[in-house]
This record gives C-alpha cells, structure tokens and sequence, in this order.
C-alpha cells in the first residue's frame, strides 16, 4: 500500500472537508487512535493476509485492550462510548480493510450487542467482560443457506426436551464462527423466533470456514451446522421475541456500515490523488487534465456527502431518534457511493489499478460482501419505497 494515504492526498481531503469542525474531542481522540490501530498494525501485511487468506487472531487482545470492542456498550467492561465515536472507529479499520471493521461489527454490534440487550444477568456477567477484553470471540447466527434476505423463512429449529432446549439447523455466511468461543443462535421454537447463548464447544455445534472466497480474504466467514445441540433453559435470552430481537442488532451493524464505508471511499480516493499528482502523461501531471479533476471533484463530493449523513445518523442514533428506514437510507446510499469511488479510482490508476501494489482492487472486491450483507441493495431499496408509500413490495 506504498501509494495510500500519503501526506499530500491525505492534507487535500483533510482541508477541503473539515470535519474535525464538527466533532468533539473525545470523538477525535477515538477516531485518531483507531487511525494509528489501522495503520500501524493492520494495513502494514493487510496485501499479504488477503492475498493468503489470513485472519490475525493476535489482533484481537490488543483490539479489546483499546477499547474497540463493544465500544457502544456500557458496563461489563465496554467503553460507553457515543455513537459517532463508534462510527468514526469504524471508518477507520475499514479504511485499511472491511474486514477488520467487520470483526468489530460482528463482535460488537451483533453479538455484544445481544447479549446487552436481551441477555439474562448471568449471560452479561459471564460474556461481556471477556469479549470487550478481546478474551472471547462471539459470532452472531442468523442467516440461513436457503434464508438469505427472509429470515421469517428460518428452518433452524429449537424444540424443548425437559427443562432443555435442542437446536437442529444449519446456519451461513456467519462471521467469526470457526473461532468463536460463543454463538447467539436464532431459532424457530413454539413460541416464534427465539435466540440462545451457544458455548460453540457444546456438542453438536460445528464451524466450517468458507474458503471460497473473492471478497473479505482477510477475514473469517462460516458455514454453521447444529446438529442436536443441547442446552439448559437458561440458554435462552429472555428478552429477545420474535424477529424484532435480532433486527435490532442488525440495525447496529448497518449504523456501523454507513461510517465504515466511507473509510473504503476515502482510501481509495487517497490513492487517486497521490496517483494524478505524482504520475506524469503527455508531458503534465494527470492531475492537471481536465477529465482527472472531474472525476476527483465528483468522488470528493460524494465521500463528503456520505460522511456527513453517517454524522447526521449518528447525532440521531446519540439523541435515541434514529430510525431504520433512516439506517436503510444509509447503508444504500453510502455502499452504493463507496463502489463507485473505488471505481473511479481504479480507472485513474489505469493497469496499475489492478494490482496489490495499490488497495483499490481489494476494496472493491471487500465491498461488493458489504454491499450484499445487513440488507441487500434491493432490500434495503424496498425499505425505502415502503417507508414512502406504505406498501410493503417485498412481501
């Protein structure tokens, strides 16, 4: 990544989009200290981990001594940190990676988040302390093969056998899972959609990594099976009814999205300009071309439309006004701008654009995943057309 992020690029998106004007600096200080996490410990073998297919597990403890994980959370250990803190985090691990703000989302935002909301005292008390040290992994179960975007259409069932519960189904797409030491399980029971504090060494529970991959290498996503898996009642999270129960916590990770994002834009379009500043064509530098600017000025106003409105979410969600279709308005918006950065600076890169010399290609890839989970571009399109007309197309 010898080309991301240099002083100059860097200084011209800095000074013409001011945004430390309008954060606090405690914000400032989550932010900046989660810039030099990136930076200095991840984007360094970040080529290589993608490349190889490697998830940095020594990254974990040092994430949890910061403070990252759970970071929204209060108590138990979590930071209670303000939601523009978080989002700010977010932006910048997904600068380096999407992968890396994943495992923060997953970790946090879904699994943390479960047990915080719906968990028993025992489940808090037992869990939370452990995965904002970094010193348990969660990992959140809800999408199914067949599922997808219908999660109503879940298969996964849990039936009751004396005072147990016995979980059967299978699970994908579930991130963290091969190393999790805990699993929030969705399930249908008689009772509609219930979820379950799962220890994943619990018999019967297996996590097999997808090794398939184009998209999010440096990162872990697993196939799930529950095969007889038996637990005690008070495996259940008693707080968490129907689907409402895991839809909030997808709500968290979106929120997290819409920042992160905006981290993948802004490397990308650091790359552009340190690329048209330093390049030379036709005897001037691309940047001097008249189609470069054009293209420059149209990824910049998007980058700071996009930043702004994740702000604008995030002094909402701090206000307790946030809502989903205003989440939904987000998570589209700014995925859908973030790709289309990462293209325009692929095509200012030319044939170079293509390489692991630059980290353009890998966001790409990384966000065409980000663009598919917590809510499809589709999904998230009806949410939108719903909240606008009142019909629900989807359904």
């Amino acid at each position: 990544m010898t080309h991301a992020g240099t002083d100059t690029s860097s200084l011209a998106v800095d000074t013409v989009f001011d945004l430390d004007a309008l954060l606090t600096p405690e914000e400032i200080g989550w932010r900046d200290r989660a810039r030099e996490f990136a930076t200095t410990r991840i984007q360094p073998t970040i080529e290589q981990d993608f490349e190889n297919k490697h998830f940095r597990r020594e990254f974990i403890a040092e994430l949890g001594a910061a403070g990252f994980l759970g970071m929204h959370l209060s108590g138990y250990g979590c930071a209670g940190a303000g939601a523009v803190a978080y989002g700010l985090v977010c932006l910048e691990f997904e600068a380096v990676d999407s992968g890396w703000r994943t495992f923060v989302s997953v970790q946090g935002s879904l699994a943390m988040s479960a047990i915080a909301k719906f968990g028993s005292e025992e489940h808090k008390t037992t869990w939370l302390p452990k995965m904002a040290a970094g010193d348990a992994v969660g990992c959140f179960a809800l999408t199914e093969p067949t599922g997808g975007s219908d999660p109503a259409a879940m298969e996964t069932t849990a039936t009751r056998d004396g005072h147990d519960w016995v979980l059967n189904g299978s699970k994908r797409w579930i991130g963290l899972a091969s190393i999790a030491d805990v699993a929030v399980v969705w399930a249908q029971t008689d009772e509609g959609v219930r979820g379950f504090v799962v220890p994943t060494n619990t018999p019967g529970f297996r996590a097999v990594e997808i090794d398939t991959k184009l998209s999010m290498r440096a990162s872990i996503q697993c196939d799930v099976t529950l095969s007889d898996v038996r637990l005690p009642a008070t495996a259940m999270l008693p707080d968490a009814r129907g689907l409402s129960g895991p839809f909030s916590c997808l709500n968290e990770a979106r929120y997290g999205i819409v920042w992160g994002v905006m981290g993948a834009a802004r490397s990308c379009l650091e790359v552009a300009i340190a690329r048209s500043t330093s390049r030379r064509v036709f005897d001037k530098h691309l940047g001097e071309m008249q189609l470069t600017q054009l293209k420059l000025a149209n990824m910049f106003l998007e980058y700071e439309k996009g930043t702004l409105l994740a702000l604008h979410l995030g002094r909402l969600k701090e206000q307790g006004q946030l809502t989903p279709n205003q989440i939904s308005v987000g998570k589209l918006n700014n995925v859908r701008e973030a790709i289309a950065i990462a293209g325009e600076a692929r095509s200012i890169l030319g044939g170079d654009g293509i390489t692991s010399e630059f980290p353009v290609m890998r966001h790409m890839a990384n966000l065409e995943s980000v663009r598919t989970y917590e809510g499809t571009d589709e999904v998230h399109t009806l949410v939108i057309g719903r909240a606008l007309t009142g019909f629900a197309a989807f359904k």
